[in-house]
């Protein structure tokens, strides 16, 4: 497809987009004798400040050259490739965002136009040193059968100092030479057999290579129950993808960092080489290596988080979205996006397939098949001969834990005879911490967050109170700060601490562990953990959400989910669909190998929809039902929704605001504006928030109804709006 942005002759004028919120490209002027082109990364000024930014395109500002600033340097890097700058154009529109601000998502790694550190090698030269000691021999007999190593390596390897080797440099029987200090890309070995598959599997597989070799727009849902095997199977596609060039590249994008571990474990042990990993846990040395390679087509493999989506692929032929259904993908900061979504948008920019996979997947996505928009490849069975585990439910009306407690007689027993039969059981929780909420049980003073509309999360093992929207923390005090009374403070609710806890009391000779994501520090921490797990020194495993995805425990056979109704307490259109999908994925842990696993559920609506889903393994009907729901009330898939969130630290100011902006929402035929009204987060990091919702069908875009009324219609100075474009979350 012809490049919008072509350069087709020199030019003495560009236009220059820049990672800052302005609405649009600059001109600047190009310096005589210099040729620029589209996805040059260039140096320029604005204003006192140097900034590195992307030719967009041709100037055409009238104004005089004295007036037009020239480019000061064009970085040494490979060209934003065309895909990268038509995606950077299409989310700022969609999204409503300044161009630049998305390109600041694409060029997040300012250390990637920096020259990469050097380091000496040495290999074996033409030239014999006049004089030969053993070690000398040693060295030429290993530098003999090496292409390059550095003196240290050498040193190491022959059994000698290094300045025997920097000795035979002098002579000419080594030769040194600079080269980048970081460490090259393995490359995967496509000529190592693929994982043994079952007959659905392969058919599957077939399909999926299918769709790569015709290398064109493709997006298919692969659905397959939890311990089908659908990472290998897309695997086949990831080597079919592979085999079309030498340089070809493929983007699997994970949820979470927590997954990025277990993904690149897969991949490695599918072509033999670790691929490349982008996550924010990344340094800047590693986050520019990653990038540079991928520029320059050296990484071939990319595993990542959402972010990774805006990497500067140089040939990309296949997208593979994990866990597609997973909420994780919507950025909620900055420019708010869903990566799932501009997956796709960036696969059809690209003209190559996409694989959304999943074992529950979204609505949305369930929307395209039955619209026939996209493919649908489905694994009913688990890998292996491995059976779907035995849901059922623990009405705790009828069988409450003793007081104090918070595990039933039920899945008390439970846990006991697992433990004596030598297998691993699960207990989830969503809900980090100790408790969360902690009162004074003399006054009934309540910790809550002095920023947010939210209460302090106690974490006894931290000794501190912290909020989990702002980040604020404070030391556990001894007393209530309201009537100063000692020893008076009382942890409200369990969190997976407190789990912990009853569990030593209860089983004091099982090995737990606890796998929450912010008590487990950086992604390798995390691996660490799921890797005890599996060579089954851990008895119990006490998690959040984090433990739901991915992960495969052989000896794992019980899963107990401790607070089964927690996620339906939202309200929100979502909160069924959400609910439903965690805890099937949770499900999913028990029983998957050649023992049997069982699932006990906790819950105080046992007659409820997503629960009744569960127990009876119906979710055709459940599905069918939460579509319908949504199709009879115009919510999305079947509809379009905006949010727009105003916010500022001057309550009066924010409120007078959002109902300026409702008194002048236009009147659209089928488009209604709820509210305004405060978020259920009225206060969040010291702003507070105010949210209007805009609802319209399908046919109607809400994009150029929303930029002609938010052009029309400012906010107060100090008050900021945030348009939410397809909002996941209403807090």
């Amino acid at each position: 497809m012809t490049d919008p942005h072509t350069i087709s002759q020199p030019a003495d004028r560009v236009k220059v987009l820049l990672p800052v919120p302005l609405d649009g490209p600059l001109d600047y002027r190009v310096p005589a004798g210099r040729r620029v082109q589209a996805g040059d990364f260039v140096k320029v000024q604005l204003g006192s400040r140097s900034l590195i930014g992307v030719v967009w395109g041709l100037g055409e500002s009238a104004l005089p050259d004295a007036k037009v600033r020239p480019i000061s340097a064009v970085m040494p890097v490979a060209p934003m490739p065309e895909g990268l700058r038509r995606l950077i154009d299409w989310v700022a529109g969609y999204t409503l965002s300044n161009p630049g601000r998305v390109l600041r998502m694409a060029m997040s790694t300012p250390q990637a136009f920096d020259e990469p550190p050097k380091r000496t090698v040495y290999a074996r030269g033409d030239a014999a040193p006049e004089r030969m000691t053993p070690a000398r021999q040693r060295v030429l007999d290993l530098m003999s059968e090496r292409p390059e190593m550095t003196a240290a390596e050498i040193a190491q390897e022959a059994g000698c100092g290094e300045s025997v080797v920097k000795g035979l440099a002098g002579t000419g029987a080594l030769v040194a030479h600079s080269v980048s200090a970081d460490r090259g890309f393995a490359q995967p070995d496509l000529s190592l057999p693929g994982f043994t598959l079952s007959k659905g599997q392969a058919s599957a597989a077939e399909r999926l290579k299918a769709a790569v070799n015709r290398r064109a727009f493709a997006p298919i849902l692969l659905e397959g129950v939890t311990g089908s095997g659908k990472t290998e199977v897309y695997l086949e596609a990831v080597a079919a993808a592979l085999e079309q060039a030498d340089d070809a590249q493929v983007l699997v994008l994970v949820p979470e960092i927590s997954l990025t571990a277990q993904g690149l474990e897969r991949v490695a042990r599918r072509f033999g080489a670790s691929p490349a990993e982008w996550h924010s846990g990344l340094t800047p040395a590693q986050r520019r290596r990653v990038w540079r390679g991928v520029s320059e087509g050296r990484a071939r493999v990319i595993v990542g988080a959402r972010s990774a989506l805006f990497l500067p692929f140089r040939n990309l032929r296949l997208i593979v979205v994990d866990e597609e259904h997973d909420p994780s993908f919507k950025q909620e900061d900055g420019v708010i996006y869903h990566a799932r979504d501009m997956a796709v948008v960036r696969a059809h920019i690209e003209r190559i397939p996409i694989i959304l996979s999943s074992a529950t997947p979204s609505l949305e996505t369930l929307a395209n098949v039955e619209d026939g928009k996209y493919e649908h490849l489905n694994l009913p069975d688990r890998h292996g001969g491995a059976q779907m585990p035995d849901i059922s439910l623990i009405d705790m009306r009828r069988t409450p834990p003793e007081r104090g407690r918070w595990l039933s007689p039920p899945l008390k027993d439970a846990l006991i005879s697992n433990l004596e039969q030598g297998e691993q059981a699960l207990l989830f929780l969503n809900r980090r911490g100790y408790a969360p909420l902690t009162l004074c049980r003399h006054c009934g003073y309540r910790f809550q967050c002095p920023h947010c509309t939210a209460w302090m999360v106690d974490h006894r093992f931290e000794e501190s109170l912290q909020c989990h929207h702002c980040g604020f923390r404070l030391a556990r005090p001894s007393q209530c700060p309201e009537c100063g009374k000692e020893d008076a403070l009382v942890a409200c609710g369990p969190g997976v601490e407190r789990l912990a806890e009853e569990i030593a009391d209860m089983l004091p000779e099982a090995r737990q562990v606890i796998l929450s994501s912010d008590m487990m520090g950086v992604p390798r921490a995390i691996g660490d953990v799921i890797d005890r797990v599996s060579r089954h020194e851990v008895d119990i495993v006490i998690g959040t959400q984090i433990v739901a995805k991915g992960h495969h425990f052989p000896m794992l056979t019980l899963v107990g989910v401790v607070d089964a109704d927690l996620g339906l307490a939202g309200g929100d259109m979502r909160a069924g669909e959400r609910t439903y999908q965690l805890l099937a994925q949770v499900a999913g842990r028990a029983g998957r190998a050649e023992r049997a696993g069982r699932v006990m559920m906790q819950t105080y609506m046992p007659e409820h929809p997503v629960m009744a889903a569960l127990a009876e393994e119906d979710r055709d009907r459940f599905l069918a039902m939460q579509l319908e729901e949504r199709r009879s009330q115009g919510w999305p898939p079947y509809g379009r929704l905006a949010a727009l969130i105003v916010s500022g630290p001057h309550q009066p100011s924010v409120m007078r605001s959002a109902e300026r902006l409702a008194r002048t929402a236009p009147a659209v035929t089928g488009v209604s504006v709820l509210g305004p009204a405060p978020a259920p987060l009225a206060l969040l990091r010291g702003k507070h928030r105010y949210r209007l919702l805009v609802k319209g069908p399908k046919t109607v875009a809400l994009q150029p109804m929303l930029r002609d009324w938010l052009g029309r219609t400012g906010v107060e100075q100090g008050v900021t709006l945030t348009v939410d474009i397809d909002p996941y979350n209403f807090l």
